[in-house]
């Protein structure tokens, strides 16, 4: 995994520097806005490390700019401003995650690893085939026996995280996670009103959908259904 390291505090780029070097990752750094800018664009990094306040130019048009010109690395921002505005404003202007500083390395290395999964997910296959079942990632459908199956789009989320873990029984904590990510929150009753639904769905066109709750511990599919 490479990183980008973008901040102005040399001791603050030092310490997550080392850290960073001795989990493995490929790290390059700068405390300039107007380098990073120019880095991030003419490299390829899977996860960009951004502060806000940084000298020439600073860390929200940093991010507009790269997502404006198409640049997918997961962002995550690191700043002082811990009001629920700068929260908003950083996501909204295109970051994955927003860290309040001071922090602990582990808590970033902790948003590090969960976005990486999520990028993980992206990456897995567009088509799934359990039972008799179809679910097709590239066009965001679930089809049973030629049946299509109208799903909301936190349902198919839902469903799809399931499909790509068949052999792990799934708690309510990473299915929210995978589905909304960490700056909002979907309740075990909300996942499994969803599941219901979905159930409902396929019971509609004669189908039983394989993924079954195992109580106390979360979910998981059935490849056997």
């Amino acid at each position: 995994m490479k990183v980008l390291l973008i901040e102005d505090s040399e001791a603050l780029r030092r310490g997550i520097r080392v850290g960073l070097d001795h989990l493995g990752y490929t790290v390059d750094e700068t405390g300039d806005g107007s380098e990073g800018l120019s880095m991030a664009l003419t490299n390829q990094y899977d996860f960009i490390i951004l502060d806000l306040m940084l000298p020439n130019v600073d860390g929200i048009s940093l991010l507009k700019s790269i997502r404006k010109l198409g640049n997918q690395a997961k962002v995550i921002i690191l700043s002082a401003k811990s009001q629920a505005e700068d929260r908003v404003n950083g996501l909204l202007s295109g970051a994955d995650d927003y860290l309040t500083k001071p922090f602990s390395f582990d808590e970033l290395q902790a948003r590090l690893i969960t976005m990486g999964r999520r990028g993980e997910l992206n990456q897995q296959a567009k088509t799934i085939s359990i039972a008799d079942f179809v679910l097709d990632s590239s066009n965001k459908s679930l089809r049973v026996n030629g049946h299509f199956i109208d799903l909301t789009k936190n349902e198919f989320k839902i469903v799809e995280y399931l499909f790509n873990n068949p052999k792990q029984v799934l708690n309510p904590e990473q299915i929210s996670e995978a589905v909304v990510g960490s700056f909002s929150h979907l309740s075990k009753n909300t996942i499994e009103a969803h599941l219901s639904s979905v159930r409902k769905k396929a019971k509609a066109v004669g189908a039983m959908l394989p993924i079954k709750n195992k109580r106390g511990f979360g979910y998981f599919v059935d490849t056997q259904a």
